[in-house]
Formats: C-alpha cells, sequence, structure tokens
C-alpha cells in the first residue's frame, strides 16, 4: 500500500507534469494564447480535483443507498468513469467557452481533447510512476 506521503507526490506530479503537457499542446493545437491556455489549465485541474472528490463522494452515497454497499461491478466502474467524465466536461464546457471567447461547439472539441488528453497520458503516467516508484506491496503477476 503506497503511503500518504507518496500519494501526495503522485497527485502532485500528475497534475504538474499534466499541465506542463497539455496547455502549450492545446495552445498549439487550437492557436491559443499560451498565457490564457495556462490559466484554463489550472483552472481546469483544480475544477477537476474538486469534481473527483463531491462526484466520488456522491457516487459511493448512491450506491451505499441502492445497492447497501459500495462495491463496484465491472458495469458499475464503467458507468462511474463515464458519467465522471461527462459530468466534468459539462462543468467545464461553458468555462473554456466564455474564457477562451469561442462557441460552444469549438469549445466542446476543445473539452473532448483534454478528455482524450488526459485518459491517455493518465494510462501513460501511472505506468511510468509504478515504474520508478514500485509499490513494495504489490504481487507481480503475470499480466504485467
Amino acid at each position: 500500500m503506497r503511503s500518504t506521503r507518496d500519494r501526495v507526490r503522485q497527485a502532485i506530479s500528475f497534475e504538474v507534469i499534466g499541465l506542463l503537457l497539455s496547455v502549450p499542446l492545446a495552445a498549439v493545437t487550437f492557436g491559443f494564447d499560451i498565457g490564457r491556455t495556462g490559466v484554463l489549465g489550472v483552472v481546469g485541474a483544480t475544477i477537476a480535483t474538486i469534481w473527483n472528490y463531491l462526484f466520488n463522494l456522491g457516487f459511493d452515497h448512491g450506491l451505499k443507498h441502492f445497492n447497501g454497499s459500495t462495491r463496484k461491478s465491472l458495469r458499475i466502474r464503467f458507468l462511474h468513469a463515464v458519467s465522471f467524465e461527462l459530468g466534468l466536461m459539462l462543468i467545464f464546457l461553458p468555462i473554456i467557452a466564455w474564457w477562451m471567447g469561442i462557441g460552444l461547439l469549438q469549445a466542446l472539441i476543445v473539452d473532448v481533447a483534454f478528455v482524450v488528453f488526459y485518459l491517455v497520458y493518465a494510462f501513460v503516467f501511472t505506468w511510468c510512476y509504478d515504474t520508478i516508484f514500485p509499490d513494495t506491496d504489490a504481487k507481480k503477476s503475470n499480466a504485467t
């Protein structure tokens, strides 16, 4: 099991590296000003962190209420992941449009691009982090 210190290091490094990669990439890809894109990235990371806490709290309470347990089947995990991302997109969409001075359709494209980037980035980051800072409790498996 990872220590609290390790989890904090992982969370902070995930956000900092994510911003260092996504902000210039978004600025170049969409032709946005790097400063405005940087502010948007920090706001997005902050919203995502708060949304993560609130969404998971609400989701677990809902599971407990309807199922009597917070145990998640594969189907529930899929529902959890998709509804989390859709909720985050809905929250972030008007902020992107307003802050960047673009229409909702273009903001939706930017929003989807951030989601795709962060899905791939989370996979690669976690894999690299686990390689550099292995969890001493992790069991070796044939699936690696």
